[in-house]
């Protein structure tokens, strides 16, 4: 007996899995950023500041002094979630976005440390410290799980602001 081909559990991507998405990046604060630790291969997962850039893509203030930071320079490639569950129910009905990406340094220039500090006024305290720098977050394909049984996949080019 033949099988049967089941059905794709991911939905075409619609003007509403793009607008979910934008608005979970737009929330976003914080992340959980995943990169490959150099020395071992193996994936480990960091919470990170998150913030958006004035074309309205990722980017994130580390410290080199950090390991995600220390194996984003071996390696680049890394995911990021973002989106919190809600007060009430399951966790895991709760929309989330993940970000395929690149990492790359950007520089602290005047405009983007006010960016930055508009959407995290505390980090005012460590922003200048020598080993703080930015990496903007270069997004090659995102995966929304919108709530149960709303599964897209975007292309960068979904994500764009305005």
């Amino acid at each position: 007996m033949a099988e049967t081909a089941r059905p794709s559990p991911i939905r075409p991507t619609d003007s509403g899995a793009r607008a979910l998405a934008r608005s979970l990046m737009d929330g976003a604060r914080f992340g959980a950023l995943g990169v490959l630790d150099p020395a071992t291969g193996m994936p480990m997962v960091s919470r990170v500041a998150v913030g958006m850039d004035a074309q309205g893509m990722p980017l994130t203030l580390v410290s080199d002094l950090s390991h995600h930071t220390r194996a984003l320079a071996a390696s680049p490639l890394c995911s990021l979630l973002v989106g919190e569950p809600g007060a009430n129910g399951d966790p895991l009905t709760h929309p989330r976005l993940t970000l395929q990406c690149k990492a790359s340094r950007v520089e602290k220039s005047a405009a983007l440390r006010a960016l930055w500090l508009a959407q995290h006024p505390k980090a005012r305290l460590y922003i200048d410290f020598a080993d703080f720098n930015f990496l903007a977050l270069e997004v090659h394909e995102a995966h929304l799980n919108g709530g149960f049984g709303k599964a897209y996949t975007l292309a960068a080019a979904d994500l764009r602001s305005g």
